[in-house]
């Protein structure tokens, strides 16, 4: 089971992910929603569609934009519509 684990507590955790670009993608029903909250960032990736940011609060703590997801991607990203990956020190165990 891969989890995602910021500041000592496991923000996600599933069994179906999916790796694209050297990144773990976890479905959204892997969250514990409690630690994320929408963020107002969003990029644009030529080929995946634009990406829309959450937060991270662990103890008080936040980490800004430290997950990423494409809710509605171009057709080529289309696997990974939905899923969310993780980077600012949030760290994947396999």
């Amino acid at each position: 089971m891969a989890k995602a684990i910021w500041n000592g507590a496991v923000v996600a955790e599933s069994n179906e992910t999916i790796q694209l670009e050297g990144n773990t993608y976890f479905p959204p029903d892997s969250l514990h929603r409690e630690f994320f909250e929408a963020s107002q960032t969003h990029t644009v990736c030529p080929w995946k569609g634009q990406a829309s940011y959450l937060n991270i609060t662990v103890d008080g703590q936040t980490n800004r934009d430290a997950s990423w997801t494409y809710p509605e991607p171009n057709d080529a990203a289309e696997r990974i519509g939905g899923y969310i990956a993780f980077w600012r020190g949030v760290k994947i165990e396999a």
